[in-house]
């Protein structure tokens, strides 16, 4: 496919995501079933086209003067993709596949691609009811922070320290030319250009030997600020496909126990594969059954809880640009109760003493500090373990990182702006002895 086919095709995809309001990767694996004469390289490219658009769907509109899938198309190529109005004319110049040629109108919205005086809301890229929530975090910086959360994300990935040849992993993915995280350090990142293909990181071999697991260095962050020590009690209440598991693991030193649950069972069907393949052996799953409580004789034993809490999931916008188009105000009371209800479950499982790391990929204050205040009206008996001292486990790098993330009496935010992570909030949480 020519580029300016791909750009059509990208029109297309786009209009059937708004139209037939599904996600974005059914719909792009919908139009490569039906188009087998694109390749690899030419789908990856136009989903490629598609998740830069509905990153930004609002300011690429507001660039073009209207909210056509053409309009949005063409304003992201010059918002996100930095394309002149004479390259983007090249694109669609109406030969072949290719879209149709400019108008007037829209070469001149292109030349002037003016944000001057938009909303906020337009010109970070997010819904404008979340306005108020992102003004209450961010303030006047809400633009900045949302246009951040919509960038493209890199891959990073974790380097599994269980395996006693851990150190050849970098070695071992030479040739994707890996970087080391800024923060974790067991981190690794490989950048990728706007068009690329996202590298076969299942195929590879350090992969394959369990070397490596890809997880964002915030998420490795929020494992290693949890504070689980070799040893101990852990449960890991919201575990779902293991990646934190997995991460707790490695930092126990595969001593003590590690108990990982979910209350969907389907979440879980990852981890066993994950877990043979890392190493890991003091994680024991516990399946949801439907009758009787699988936590039942693990009540009052536990040293450390992880909720890695259900929540928007607006922090990882980076890596789900379609989400933040398709969320609803219902939604967010929604994860707030179930935040509640696991915050509430935390509490029977710990000893005296023991601690809860509660964790969030959302930026929303109501789902971080707010539920973390409400949780301590309702059991008063647990302190707020002073965010500073959490990021000390980083050493060397732990003042910079202060300086980085945002700290509150609740907790710690990072954001893609500020950390250049997904955005997380952790919380950790000690009980009376």
């Amino acid at each position: 496919m020519t580029p300016g086919a791909r750009l059509a095709a990208a029109i297309e995809v786009f209009g059937n995501i708004e139209t037939q309001r599904r996600p974005a990767a059914a719909v792009l694996k919908e139009w490569g079933t039906s188009h087998r004469f694109a390749g690899s390289g030419d789908r990856a490219g136009v989903a490629g086209l598609v998740y830069d658009a509905l990153r930004r769907r609002a300011s690429s509109a507001c660039i073009m003067g209207e909210e056509t899938p053409r309009a949005i198309l063409l304003g992201m190529l010059k918002r996100e993709r930095g394309l002149d109005a004479d390259a983007i004319a090249k694109l669609a110049d109406g030969a072949g596949y290719s879209p149709e040629p400019l108008t007037a109108q829209e070469r001149a919205r292109l030349e002037a691609a003016n944000l001057g005086g938009a909303p906020a809301w337009v010109a970070g890229d997010y819904p404008e009811w979340l306005d108020p929530y992102f003004t209450h975090v961010f303030g006047e910086e809400r633009s900045e922070e949302g246009a951040a959360l919509a960038s493209r994300a890199p891959l990073d990935l974790r380097i599994n320290t269980i395996k006693p040849d851990h150190e050849r992993a970098a070695q071992m993915l030479a040739d994707l030319n890996p970087g080391q995280t800024r923060w974790s350090p067991v981190g690794l990142r490989i950048r990728l250009a706007a068009d690329a293909k996202s590298p076969a990181i299942h195929a590879e071999p350090a992969f394959l030997k369990g070397l490596i697991e890809i997880q964002d260095e915030g998420s490795q962050l929020a494992a290693l600020f949890a504070g689980a020590r070799p040893g101990e009690q852990v449960v890991d209440l919201c575990a779902g496909a293991g990646g934190k598991t997995l991460a707790l693991a490695a930092i126990m030193q595969n001593k003590g126990q590690i108990h990982a649950t979910d209350t969907d069972k389907r979440r879980l069907a990852p981890i066993h594969e994950r877990l043979a393949r890392a190493g890991a052996r003091n994680v024991q799953v516990l399946t949801p059954k439907s009758v009787g409580d699988v936590l039942k004789p693990l009540e009052s034993r536990m040293d450390l809880v992880l909720i890695d809490a259900p929540c928007t999931g607006t922090g990882a916008w980076r890596r789900n640009p379609d989400a933040k188009w398709r969320i609803r105000p219902g939604a967010l009371q929604q994860r707030q109760k179930e935040q509640a209800e696991a915050l509430d479950r935390a509490v029977t499982l710990l000893k005296p003493g023991g601690r809860i790391a509660y964790v969030t990929c959302s930026v929303l204050d109501d789902e971080n500090g707010a539920s973390v205040r409400a949780f301590r009206a309702r059991h008063p008996g647990f302190s707020v373990v002073p965010p500073a001292q959490v990021i000390d486990v980083l050493g060397e790098r732990a003042e910079m990182f202060k300086r980085a993330a945002r700290l509150t009496d609740e907790g710690l935010l990072m954001t893609p702006r500020t950390t250049d992570t997904d955005g997380f909030f952790v919380c950790l949480l000690k009980s009376a002895d």
